[in-house]
């Protein structure tokens, strides 16, 4: 079994006209916690969109456990143990909390079933206390709960999670990082993308920083912490 489980090699994505990537090489191995970097624009979630499917790219290799799945379907792609909690949730707005979350119930690629629903509950009490409440009804901390929650119900090897505290109050944020803290524990793989670098680099073994589409840093958190320089010069953190 490949220890690497999502790879990108030399990608080069555009979305229409704009050359977004430029030969960008990405890789997530088993059990790592990466963070990935850069200001609004420079290519974050069109790396992970290129990564899932979403956009093919022109150029460029993308495998998942070792084999080549360049612009696959998405479901291809997910059905691989990749999950995904977009920016902007995605959830059903019409169904229930308990509708979102079985909906999406599934073993692993290996057939584990680690995350049940019971356990989902454990970790997002919340979500136990408003299980016939529709998903429209939530609160977005809520809605971040049960996007999570339903990505963790499928059982996967890597779970992708874009700006999952974006627009979120302190104390929401700061629930939302002690989860990932605990699915981290699980030994899940996880990309993180947020704004928050410092509670990024806090849990991460390994972080990217794209600039206009090219990965100017890749290397572990205490590498970055020590060099407090390329933060404010390409991310702006003081």
């Amino acid at each position: 079994m490949s220890d690497v489980l999502i790879e990108a090699e030399g990608l080069h994505s555009f979305y229409g006209g704009s050359h977004v990537l430029h030969g960008v090489d990405f890789a997530v191995r088993r059990g790592e916690t990466l963070g990935l970097m850069g200001r609004n624009g420079m290519g974050k979630t069109t790396l992970v969109r290129s990564l899932l499917g979403h956009v093919r790219p022109r150029h460029g290799r993308v495998s998942v456990c070792g084999k080549t799945m360049t612009g696959a379907a998405p479901h291809l792609i997910a059905r691989k143990g990749i999950a995904y909690v977009p920016e902007g949730r995605g959830i059903f707005p019409n169904l229930s909390v308990r509708e979102n979350l079985m909906m999406a119930a599934k073993a692993g690629v290996d057939g584990r079933r680690d995350w049940t629903f019971e356990r989902v509950l454990d970790t997002f009490p919340r979500l136990g206390e408003r299980l016939t409440h529709g998903g429209g009804q939530l609160s977005g901390g809520e809605q971040q709960m049960l996007t999570i929650g339903r990505a963790l119900m499928t059982n996967p090897d890597l779970l992708i999670l874009d700006e999952a505290t974006e627009g979120l109050a302190p104390l929401i944020a700061k629930e939302i990082w002690h989860i990932i803290r605990q699915i981290r524990a699980t030994g899940i793989a996880t990309i993180v993308v947020d704004k928050n670098h410092a509670a990024v680099t806090s849990i991460s073994d390994r972080n990217v920083i794209l600039v206009k589409g090219r990965v100017v840093f890749e290397g572990s958190s205490r590498e970055l912490r020590e060099q407090p320089e390329l933060l404010k010069k390409h991310l702006g953190a003081g």
